[in-house]
């Protein structure tokens, strides 16, 4: 997606084409964890307040489309129970979809990772000669690196979402998963625009200003060439409708609906989860999805197609569903919550965290809440960056009021933290530290608490403690755990008297 663009010529349409930097440097694989690479953009002043006059201009319009929704809650309530009957029979629906979407001539792929997702689409691509496809705004693409494997191809991928654009033609990385240009202001588009639009197609007028009608005529034709030119187009999906075999894209822009009718080929790539059992479940998701993604009544653009047409849109489609991860993060009892996300952002949107720290710092395409409760049960607790993310909360629950399918963010990222602390501890003391270290401090405690003259004992020992500290905080103690745990609290010393010795002292009876 942010690769390094390189122009090269092509002889058969006279225009750049995307080829990778040497060190995918726009993705974000070998960046820093959370802790880290959050340092960095708190520095970055002029994007700390594009995010925040965003976040809070969309955060104001969700409120007032929300307000006007007396069904609100029972809408929410109903799209939860929805998504979780998915989740309890997905074997079912999936092999359901499968017979639909074959039945409408679509070719059903099946995909284990985002390397088998990527490896079809070129397959498919190189199958058909193409050199380029057009793509329709897709995270999912984005969290397999698609345009970076394209590339890699000799396929350049070009995005057509504008926001996507912006973020392609600014060798960046996107920042939100809705909005991917957030970060940018109007000067910073209008800069790119004139610096790069001439390097691959056709260049953004010299005298355009800032003003956003000009900067979005200047892409719609530096994009129409593309539209007209491709033969292949690439796209995700908010929902797959089993019944009907019915892919879903719902936008704002008109882009997608230009590749979902002008390419000859049309190859869909969406997870697993994005299953809805029927076409009459829809209704509901069309009417929270916008609210809470755009704060828009309904997206300008919805469409919903049902496999090939004779002379009617792409006469060659394909669908790809695509697990890497999800059926283990469906395997956590408490975890596979996560999977009711349909991609609206709301709880982005509302992080007090994200908003100052930026999408960035996360380390993966899915930032703020769904990004740190989603990407460790997708990528695993291995990597250093994923063991960070569960941290970057404050436990503020805002994200739990504003969710439309009620996903307990919070909760899902306590749950996560236990696991990183596991992790953690069997890194440090083996693979069965929890039946070592945890298991004879429990024994000794068993021990103490277990008999009143052992408890009794202890207790001598502590009040010699408390005398030779006299009253002094607990300092280093040359135990690797204590060590690390007194590094950053203070622990007052214990008393020098303890309860039991003053009660005999003081309320003995018959005194």
């Amino acid at each position: 997606m942010g690769t390094e663009l390189r122009r090269i010529t092509d002889g058969n349409h006279g225009v750049a084409r995307l080829t990778p930097a040497p060190d995918h440097g726009g993705t974000f694989l070998g960046m820093p964890k959370f802790q880290k690479a959050v340092k960095h953009e708190l520095e970055l002043n002029v994007q700390r307040k594009n995010m925040r006059n965003a976040t809070t201009t969309i955060r104001n319009k969700r409120a007032l489309r929300v307000s006007e929704s007396p069904d609100w809650e029972e809408l929410r309530e109903a799209a939860t129970e929805i998504k979780n009957r998915v989740s309890r029979h997905l074997d079912y629906y999936l092999e359901e979809a499968e017979k639909s979407l074959t039945a409408h001539g679509v070719h059903v792929h099946w995909a284990r990772d985002g390397q088998e997702a990527n490896q079809i689409v070129a397959e498919i691509a190189q199958a058909k000669g193409v050199d380029e496809v057009v793509k329709i705004k897709s995270i999912t693409t984005q969290e397999t690196d698609l345009n970076e494997y394209l590339e890699e191809q000799g396929i350049a991928a070009w995005e057509t979402d504008l926001a996507e654009l912006i973020v392609q033609l600014g060798h960046d990385r996107p920042s939100h998963i809705v909005v991917p240009a957030i970060h940018r202001n109007r000067a910073e588009v209008r800069e790119i625009f004139l610096r790069e639009m001439k390097n691959y197609g056709r260049p953004a007028p010299e005298d355009v200003s800032e003003n956003p009608p000009e900067l979005a005529n200047a892409a719609r034709l530096h994009l129409r060439e593309k539209f007209l030119r491709a033969k292949m187009a690439v796209s995700g999906g908010n929902f797959v409708l089993a019944d009907t075999g019915s892919l879903v894209i719902v936008e704002s822009e008109g882009n997608g609906r230009m590749c979902l009718t002008l390419p000859d080929t049309l190859v869909s790539m969406v997870g697993i989860e994005k299953i809805l059992p029927s076409f009459d479940d829809l209704e509901v998701f069309l009417k929270l999805l916008p609210r809470s993604a755009t704060g828009e009544r309904m997206n300008p653009y919805n469409s919903v197609w049902s496999g090939v047409t004779d002379g009617d849109g792409p006469q060659e489609q394909h669908v790809i569903f695509m697990d890497n991860g999800r059926t283990d993060v469906l395997a956590d009892q408490v975890g596979r919550e996560v999977l009711r996300c349909i991609r609206c952002a709301s709880c982005i949107n509302t992080c007090p965290v994200y908003e100052r720290a930026g999408g960035h710092a996360y380390g993966s395409v899915y930032p703020g809440p769904i990004g740190i409760s989603l990407t460790p049960q997708l990528r695993g607790v291995e990597d250093a960056v994923d063991r960070a993310m569960p941290y970057a909360c404050s436990l503020c629950g805002a994200c739990n009021e504003v969710c439309p399918v009620k996903i307990p963010f919070t909760d899902i990222i306590l749950h996560l933290r236990h696991k990183v602390a596991q992790a953690e501890k069997a890194d440090r003391f083996g693979a069965d530290a929890e039946g070592t270290v945890e298991r004879n401090l429990m024994k000794t405690a068993g021990w103490i608490f277990g008999d009143a003259k052992h408890f009794e004992a202890v207790q001598v020992a502590t009040r010699g403690a408390g005398k030779v500290l006299k009253g002094k905080p607990l300092g280093p103690i040359p135990v690797p755990v204590a060590e690390r745990w007194l590094k950053y609290r203070d622990v007052q010393a214990p008393p020098a008297d303890t309860f039991r010795s003053w009660w005999k002292k003081n309320r003995q009876e018959g005194k």
